[in-house]
This record gives structure tokens, sequence and C-alpha cells, in this order.
């Protein structure tokens, strides 16, 4: 087994947001519907990012990049793979994860489709996203070294990359490389619509071992197993899995293990202003526990309690160290 050079290495769809407050009447010109997610192509991609107030703020995105964050603040080692093009929004996910001591060192897509951005507008009462996915669509094998993966204690990634088949080859093999070095490979369920999508390759990565760790919110996971009942779906993950972790919002999260149900409570917060995040940064904390060697407990409430610090303010990075957080609290070592 290699030395580990990172605690953490997440692999997902590398994405700039770009959040600005727009004035009363733009959403309904621009022909959105406010407050809702919407898939768009390279032209008004281009022609919306155009549109954008030059006070914009603009940060690297995507949910395992949110989660390298995460595991950064905490004061692990983290790195991520993901795509980006060879163009402005590029340089800004790039210099973002270094500022914040996240590695990353992707080959740039040249000659092709544009970085990833979503767009949020900001109105009185609502945010409205406008989605273009890009070039992070466009990750392969060739963006998986072996020697990266086998440094990591712990190869996390998302569901989301199952939708390209590239994508989808590049997850398969950095699984073996993780398994080949005798390290932990990891995934999260993403989105319910996700599951419904692949449930039956889902279920066939987990109950064939490609996968160790599952992380899964409860809606997530009851659709894996279609059932509206969680005991009969966590029974389900616990005959299928090594090991799963499960957030469930302001019940706060378990993980199944060897038969062994382990729950903590969610911390308590004034106000859940944005819960954007709040599963990203959960992994964030739990995968360092685990990691580290922390008992399943300490990792759930690491966990938790990055989660509660994400939902205390809008945006799905810290606001806080979370370090110094942790420390407070007894936790992550």
């Amino acid at each position: 087994m290699t030395q580990t050079r990172f605690d953490v290495l997440t692999i997902g769809n590398a994405i700039v947001d770009i959040i600005a407050p727009v004035e009363p009447g733009f959403i309904e010109r621009e022909g959105m519907k406010e407050g809702i997610m919407h898939l768009i192509d390279t032209d008004r991609a281009e022609d919306l990012y155009s549109k954008m107030p030059l006070g914009r703020q603009q940060i690297s995105g995507g949910s395992a990049a949110n989660t390298a964050a995460g595991v950064a603040s905490l004061g692990g080692r983290a790195a991520f793979i993901g795509k980006v093009a060879d163009d402005p929004l590029g340089d800004v996910f790039a210099a973002d994860l270094d500022a914040i001591g996240v590695h990353y060192n992707t080959t740039r897509l040249k000659n092709g489709a544009l970085t990833a951005r979503s767009m949020i507008f900001l109105s009185e009462a609502e945010r409205t996203m406008n989605t273009y996915l890009g070039a992070c669509h466009e990750l392969t094998e060739r963006d998986i070294h072996p020697d990266e993966i086998g440094s990591a204690a712990i190869t996390y990634m998302e569901g989301f990359l199952w939708d390209p088949v590239e994508a989808k080859k590049a997850f398969v093999l950095a699984a073996h490389y993780a398994h080949k070095h005798e390290r932990a490979a990891a995934f999260t369920l993403s989105d319910p619509f996700c599951v419904d999508r692949y449930r039956a390759e889902f279920l066939d990565l987990i109950r064939s071992k490609t996968i160790d760790y599952v992380f899964a919110n409860v809606h997530e996971l009851m659709s894996l197993y279609e059932t509206q009942d969680l005991g009969t779906a966590v029974r389900a993950i616990a005959q299928d899995a090594e090991l799963a972790a499960i957030t469930m919002g302001a019940e706060g999260a378990m993980a199944v293990y060897n038969g062994e149900v382990v729950s903590v409570p969610a911390f308590p917060i004034d106000k859940v202003v944005d819960a954007t995040g709040a599963g990203d940064l959960f992994a964030s904390g739990f995968l360092l526990g685990m990691a580290r060697g922390q008992t399943l407990e300490s990792a759930l409430k690491t966990g938790c309690l990055a989660a509660s610090e994400v939902i205390s303010h809008i945006g799905a990075r810290p606001q806080l160290d979370l370090a110094d957080l942790s420390k407070e609290h007894g936790l992550v070592g």
C-alpha cells in the first residue's frame, strides 16, 4: 500500500457557480421561470453570462468539489478531479481550488465545450438557476491516474458522473485503482432522479463491491429500493453495502456498517437559510473522519457539524473555518 498523500480525493462535475442579484423584471424578460433550474446550451450560456452584472460572485462548484472544499476547511488533505475548459472560467475554477488548498491537476479541455457554469440569479424571493454542463461532461479514463487515486485514503465520486458514457468509464476505473491500492471507493447517489435513471446500475455497483461506501439522503435511499419505508431501505442497504452513510435532515444522520446502525442528531442552528450543499459538506466531515480512523459516531458528528455550518448562510461553501469549529466540539484530529 502506497503512503497517503490525500485524505479524500473527490471526482465529479467541475462547475463554476456564478451568483448575481438582478433587477425586477429581468427573470421574466429573459423568459425564465422564477425559482426553477434551467438546463441551457452554449449560445444561451454565453448570452446570459454577458448579461450578468460585473459585481457577480464566481466560485468553483459542483457537488464533489464542494465536498473537497469542506475536507480542506476541516484541515484535511483534499484533491479533486473534474474537467474544465482552457478558458477564463476554467482559470477561475482552478485558482479558486488552489486558494482553498485543494489539489487540482486535471488536464484542461481544448477546442471543445466551454467550462460548465451554474448562473444563479437572485431576485427578491427566489434563486433562479441556469446550468450549462459543457466541459464537465468530457471527463474520460485519461483523466484518472493510478498513482493519484492510490495516494488517497478514500476516493469519493458523484452519482451524476453516471450520465456521460465516458465519465462512467472513468468512475469505474477510479474505483478499480482505489481497490488495487487497497483503498476505499465511495459514491453518493446524488439525487432521486439520478437514482431513477440508474437504479439497476447503482445497485450493481454496490452489490458487486465496486463501491465500498454509499452516501444518500433518505429520499435517495428509499428511491434506490423503491419503498416509502425508511426502515425497509436501511435493512436493504445493510445487506448490500459495506458502509452506508444516510442524512436525515433535521433528524441528523445515521451510518450502517456490518449490521450495526449508529445515529446522531443534527447540530442545532437558529435558522436554515440555504440547504444547498448540506449533503456535500456532510460527506466532507464523514469522509475525513473515516480517513482519519474515527469511530462511526464521531465521523457522523463531524459530518453533521459541517452541514450545520453551510445551511446557516447562502452558498454551498463554508464561511467559518471548519477546522476551528470542529476542534471546539472535540472532533477531527
